[in-house]
């Protein structure tokens, strides 16, 4: 079974997703937080993103959001002049903002729109498409009415989340409803959604044995070895972890440090990682991180909470 890195923004950028790869490794394929074309542009944050010079991951997959083909044509032209030959559609995204303009899981109450990007997907015949979804946007009923729509197009995969977009992430996983998705789907499936630890992997591989793959999101921020445990059957211990967990931050700092100047710009990028990051660390380590005023402060506090855990 695959192991895939989900699209996170502000988490799962190109410098993240190259240093894991680097360290961690264990990932069979890395997808971008989504291009959005807004106000007649593709912002240059999201161009420098995916932009082959920046990645050193090979297996990656750019991600795109729209509503509808003409916002979907600006983001395809970038990504096929960047060389890449498969491209995910999100149809998951459950930022309010994102779903009032019918983008990400908006989209899903909207059979027309979806069969007006499936559609557009046929003027790229050189690009495997993929689509990333939620079961609906407010009922876990509306992927009935899209999926002979998707059926019919030639997708590699869908990713499904199997909660909806006005839950966010505030409900449990509906596993029951990801089931009868899974078996009235015709393409190959991933699932996503709530997988923690190695035995959550292996329970949901039991159940579902046909399973293209697991897309790990929130949980490979919190366990970057999550992947690579996977593979190799085993949870890594304390001292495992912590000695990659160490390398990959020290790159991310070295890395980050010259772009982003000042404490402010810095701590602001540095500390969310840590909301998720080692969850089971000393909750004093983990306030003590979160509330550092300065770098220094920062370090010594990353540095602490290291030899503790």
């Amino acid at each position: 079974m695959k192991i895939y890195s989900a699209p996170l923004q502000g988490y799962t950028e190109a410098v993240w997703r190259n240093i894991h790869n680097d360290v961690f490794g264990g990932i069979d394929g890395y997808y971008t937080p989504f291009l959005r074309y807004e106000h007649g542009e593709i912002r240059n944050k999201d161009v420098r993103d995916i932009e082959r010079k920046n990645n050193t991951v090979e297996n990656l997959v750019p991600q795109i959001i729209a509503a509808m083909p003409e916002e979907m044509r600006p983001l395809m032209e970038l990504i096929v002049n960047e060389g890449y030959r498969c491209v995910d559609i999100n149809m998951g995204c459950s930022f309010p903002l994102q779903m009032r303009k019918k983008h990400g899981a908006g989209l899903l109450a909207h059979p027309d729109m979806v069969a007006a990007i499936m559609k557009a997907t046929a003027e790229y015949p050189d690009i495997e498409f993929t689509v990333k979804m939620r079961l609906g946007c407010e009922s876990k009923d509306e992927w009935r009415a899209l999926l002979p729509i998707l059926n019919d197009t030639p997708l590699a995969h869908i990713t499904m989340h199997p909660r909806l977009g006005v839950e966010q992430y505030k409900k449990p996983v509906d596993v029951d409803a990801f089931a009868e998705f899974y078996d009235a789907c015709k393409h190959p499936v991933i699932y996503n959604g709530d997988i923690l630890t190695l035995d959550d992997i292996k329970r949901i591989e039991e159940r579902f044995p046909a399973l293209k793959g697991v897309m790990l999101g929130r949980g490979l921020l919190a366990n970057p070895a999550l992947g690579v445990e996977y593979r190799n059957g085993r949870t890594l211990d304390s001292a495992e972890l912590c000695t990659l967990v160490q390398q990959m931050h020290d790159e991310l700092f070295r890395l980050l440090s010259p772009r982003l100047q000042g404490n402010t710009q810095f701590l602001s990028k540095m500390k969310p990682y840590w909301e998720y990051l080692m969850p089971d660390m000393l909750k004093r380590d983990k306030k003590a991180i979160l509330k550092a005023t300065s770098i220094e402060k920062y370090k010594a506090a990353v540095a602490t909470a290291l030899a503790n855990y």
